[in-house]
């Protein structure tokens, strides 16, 4: 078991209900295959440069432990949920 990173930004059009139900999609997921060791939700902030012409993105950093074939299945996940449109995962020492 690796400890991981990961940074989601959620479409910031979505309703706090939509918003709140797609971090803990990511978090079960996670918790399947892993453990989840924190959430911190950052908020709505303003992106550095529009994604999908919006301008502000739901950010959330999720401290995790898991297998390192879970990643890749994980960074599928991102790229087809519509509701996450950016994402970045990272190996932590």
């Amino acid at each position: 078991m690796n400890n991981y990173e990961t940074i989601i930004i959620i479409n910031s059009n979505l309703d706090e209900a939509a918003t709140k139900a797609s971090i803990e999609k990511v978090t079960n997921l996670i918790g399947e295959h892993g453990k989840v060791e924190s959430v911190e939700e950052w908020g709505k902030r303003r992106l550095a440069y529009p994604i999908n012409k919006q301008p502000e993105g739901y950010y959330t950093l999720i401290n995790f432990s898991s297998n390192p074939e879970f990643i890749d299945e994980l960074e599928r996940i991102y790229n087809i949920t519509d509701e996450i449109i950016k994402h970045i995962v990272i190996k932590k020492d």
